[in-house]
């Protein structure tokens, strides 16, 4: 190491020092934090004005082309700057440091949350990378099953994978399959990709891993991980019921035989393997330990980057010999999964996170709870929450009911999180999973495909609540304090 090394070492050792001497003060200043009601302050309407057009710009993003990120993120900003702006026009100094105290707690939740999913997404982004997905597909495409069996094994395949993988991933992959099997038939491919995406956020729904919300809901500490597995069956139905009707609707036929092929790469199976650690490590650390799950994904991306640097040695001393014959192949590099994880969603997040942090700082959050949940109560304010989610995106809604904590019960929250979850699949634009098959088969599935078939997933929507209302009774006397 080199004398300008050594320096830039020491001067970074530095300044951690001095930002981790400040945690213990900002945690003791956290319990004597001063607000003030700002809702019907010009701060307040500011903030809302500036939330509801930046949100309005993330939802035509397919028509502008600007990426759903850069609004929330300068909301964000302007948000908590006008808020900092009050709080120090204070005459009392106890209210100068409440601005500060409370973005750093949203950014440690942000933080938190940013890390689980970069190392879920470079896994995922490995495992492609690997040709997992691809095997999947060219298996399911060559086995020559009808098209009512692709119909169904695509949807279970979604409803399982995406507990896992995340939906969005999951959705992409089945939606190929059914395009590559559909081919010309629109019908068959319509039906498929409605299946396919109310299956993904159905299995989503009853694991902390298979959506946001849901990792949300399990990081805050509310639902405890094996909690999450009495949904299984109301998210069953949820997918079940439109399932069932809409495959009433369609003939049965065989397609095309297919000679599409896809290898595994080396070291595919051992990804999977570290993957399936890294989830038992972060549920570990956070039922055994007693520690955030993002320790456990961490120390698991850690090791694939070690196994990522084994790959990159062995497959260059093969290159090496490739090369007296011509080759354009290079050796496995992690950086390059992660840099291709999903950098606009996750700075998305942090726009999202700390817009809505903002409005809870100035009181709206607050006033929001009392309307819903004092005035409605819980069961029909958290049904309302899933039909909301259908037209604005489920994790600012999630985030602000965690940012509320209303006194619910277990069973009041793992319908809020089933909710949330699924209320998604009501219109097509109202999950991740729908909007991002709406480009992949563009033209094919589209908005109004989806609604056509809007009062089924409904059906499924009203019986997955009552499941749970009837099966997982005892929850609803259990309070989360």
């Amino acid at each position: 190491m080199n004398a300008s090394s050594k320096g830039h070492t020491a001067v970074t050792a530095a300044l951690f020092g001095l930002i981790l001497s400040f945690i213990p003060q900002l945690a003791f200043a956290a319990d004597n934090v001063k607000f003030l009601d700002l809702t019907a302050h010009w701060v307040g309407y500011t903030a809302i004005a500036l939330f509801v057009f930046a949100y309005a710009l993330v939802v035509v993003e397919e028509e502008i082309h600007m990426r759903k990120s850069k609004p929330v993120m300068v909301a964000a900003g302007i948000i908590w700057a006008l808020i900092a702006f009050v709080y120090a026009q204070q005459p009392d100094s106890e209210y100068h440091h409440t601005a500060e105290i409370m973005i750093r707690h949203n950014l440690l939740e942000y933080a938190e949350l940013f890390l689980f999913l970069l190392a879920a997404m470079t896994y995922i982004a490995t495992m492609g990378e690997r040709g997992v997905f691809d095997a999947l597909r060219s298996w399911l495409i060559n086995k020559g099953f009808s098209l009512r069996t692709i119909f169904w094994l695509t949807g279970l395949l979604a409803f399982f994978i995406s507990p896992v993988a995340d939906n969005l991933t999951t959705a992409l992959l089945m939606a190929t399959v059914v395009m590559a099997v559909g081919g010309s038939n629109i019908k068959f491919v319509s039906l498929a990709c409605i299946n396919i995406v109310v299956a993904a956020n159905a299995g989503g729904a009853f694991s902390p891993f298979g959506d946001i919300t849901t990792l949300m809901v399990w990081q805050k500490g509310v639902v405890d991980f094996h909690e999450f597995f009495a949904l299984f069956i109301p998210s069953v139905v949820n997918w079940f019921v439109p399932a069932f009707i809409m495959s009433l609707a369609m003939k049965n036929a065989t397609p095309e035989a297919n000679q599409d092929k896809a290898e595994l790469k080396q070291g595919a199976f051992v990804v999977i393997g570290l993957f399936l650690l890294t989830i038992a490590m972060a549920v570990c650390a956070h039922n055994f330990l007693h520690l955030p799950p993002v320790v456990g994904m961490m120390t698991g991306l850690g090791f694939l980057k070690i196994y990522g640097y084994v790959l990159k040695l062995r497959e260059s001393r093969i290159l090496m010999k490739l090369e007296q014959v011509g080759s354009d192949r290079k050796p496995f590099n992690i950086f390059q999964q992660i840099e291709r994880a999903e950098w606009d969603t996750l700075m998305f997040f942090y726009g999202i996170i700390l817009c809505v942090g903002g409005l809870g700082t100035i009181g709206y959050l607050a006033l929001g709870s009392e309307l819903m949940y004092g005035d409605l109560g819980p069961t029909t304010a958290n049904i309302l929450i899933g039909i909301i989610s259908a037209v604005v995106d489920n994790i600012p809604v999630m985030f602000a009911v965690l940012s509320m904590m209303p006194d619910m019960s277990h069973g009041q929250w793992l319908l809020v999180t089933l909710t949330a979850g699924v209320g998604g699949s009501l219109l097509s634009i109202g999950s991740a999973a729908g909007v991002a098959v709406m480009g992949q088969a563009r033209g094919i599935y589209t908005f109004f495909t989806h609604l056509k078939w809007a009062w089924a997933i409904a059906l499924g929507y009203a019986a997955s609540i009552w499941v749970h209302l009837w099966l997982n009774a005892s929850l609803f006397e259990q309070v989360v304090h």
